[in-house]
């Protein structure tokens, strides 16, 4: 069975990761991770997550995949004897030095190659496999039919991991100085700005005013990718010898790893119900427009890269917004906390794991916790009680159809 990982920027999501069915999930401690702006995780929230993963029989990989310089490693052996003491199931790690450290100081914590160190021929897989490595993420630019060939090189006990859905970068396997060089913000430490979403236009040297790079008063978005999603593909992963889909989003919010894993939690439930062909049901795939996301695109993948980057605009789109989630319920109802304003008589729509996913709510009754009636949920993570006759549990969330 192919794993589901999903990612985890703080201990809430980490629990959405698994509530909507993730297999497994990755983190960062508060050093050493490429999403240095997610919230991440301190030693004793690392430790926790590790256990609690663990008795949930689930699975937790811990990235160390800075591109490390001489004053990153300071400290860094005392982190990776804590990992070794903590037990996670992997680390991910794009640098030798970084990996020659972990089999010194944690030996017994299998090496993950992050997509950061490029892999894009069965060779190198292979000196990654003698040097240790037990897991190879796949870099972005290779196509099912590379993949393929690296995973029939490789002994069957090596695994291959590859991104099925989210933000691209548009530099080669994320190595970016664009960040670093306009806001000395570093890319390859976790802290990139997203430069290439920016708007840009030429400016000619003796002229004052700035010229648009093509036919649109906005400018244009000459480096800004689209978002990968490959649900309607996950067949051909398969057939090319994937064996953990790999979800892109540290720094998302619960909402998003919400939908997201629970659309391909389903993509994946239904493929091995039914096998081939595969063709998920159009309610999977539509699922995967309500969170936040830019266009969509399936990479390098398929051999179409003509169309994955977006010339419009940066700017996400989603078409719900989170207006709650249930914290418990009750006979008739449950309670909830607030997250986003909705009133009586709007129309709610139920994102669950369960038999609920998508079913339709019309607030018609409200009350707060002192059991006073509401009208308008407008106080941010207010708890209230909802009365509905459809069945909710704790950790299904409450959506709300954005309006334009």
């Amino acid at each position: 069975m192919v794993e589901l990982l999903a990612p985890a920027g703080n201990f809430e999501r980490l629990e959405t990761a698994l509530y909507f069915g993730a297999d497994a999930v990755y983190l960062a401690y508060k050093k050493y991770g490429l999403r240095a702006f997610a919230d991440n995780f301190d030693l004793k929230q690392l430790a926790h997550a590790v256990k609690y993963v663990h008795e949930k029989n689930k699975k937790i990989y811990v990235t160390v995949n800075i591109f490390a310089h001489e004053e990153d490693f300071a400290e860094i052996a005392d982190f990776m004897r804590f990992l070794e003491e903590v037990k996670p199931d992997g680390a991910i790690v794009s640098d030798l030095g970084i990996a020659a450290l972990m089999k010194k100081y944690a030996p017994s914590v299998p090496l993950h190659l992050s997509t950061q160190a490029n892999l894009t021929n069965k060779y190198a897989a292979r000196e990654y496999v003698n040097f240790g490595f037990k897991r190879l993420v796949a870099a972005r630019e290779l196509s099912l039919d590379e993949i393929k060939k690296i995973r029939d090189y490789l002994p069957s006990d090596v695994e291959i991991e590859a991104f099925v859905h989210g933000a691209m970068c548009i530099s080669y396997s994320g190595r970016c100085l664009l960040s670093n060089f306009l806001t000395g913000r570093n890319g390859n430490h976790g802290e990139c700005a997203q430069s290439c979403r920016w708007e840009y236009t030429l400016k000619e040297k003796h002229r004052d005013d700035e010229l648009p790079i093509m036919e649109d008063e906005r400018g244009t978005y000459i480096l800004n990718s689209k978002d990968m999603n490959m649900i309607e593909h996950l067949d051909k992963l398969i057939d090319a010898g994937v064996t953990s889909f790999k979800i892109e989003g540290r720094v998302k919010t619960s909402y998003y790893v919400a939908s997201v894993v629970n659309s391909y939690r389903r993509a994946l439930d239904w493929y091995y119900a039914h096998g081939k062909p595969y063709n998920p049901p159009a309610e999977i795939v539509d699922d995967l427009k309500k969170p936040s996301h830019r266009m969509y695109c399936t990479g390098f993948y398929l051999g179409d890269t003509a169309s994955n980057e977006c010339y419009e605009t940066s700017k996400p789109r989603q078409t719900y917004d989170f207006a709650a989630i249930v914290l418990y319920g009750f006979e008739g109802g449950a309670v909830i906390e607030m997250r986003n304003r909705f009133k009586v008589g709007d129309e709610l729509e139920v994102l669950s794991p369960g038999a609920s996913h998508n079913a339709l709510i019309t607030v018609e009754k409200m009350e707060d916790e002192s059991f006073s009636p509401v009208y308008d949920a407008m106080l941010v993570k207010q708890k209230l009680r909802l009365f509905t006759s459809v069945p909710l549990s704790k950790g299904d969330i409450l959506r709300k159809k954005t309006v334009l």
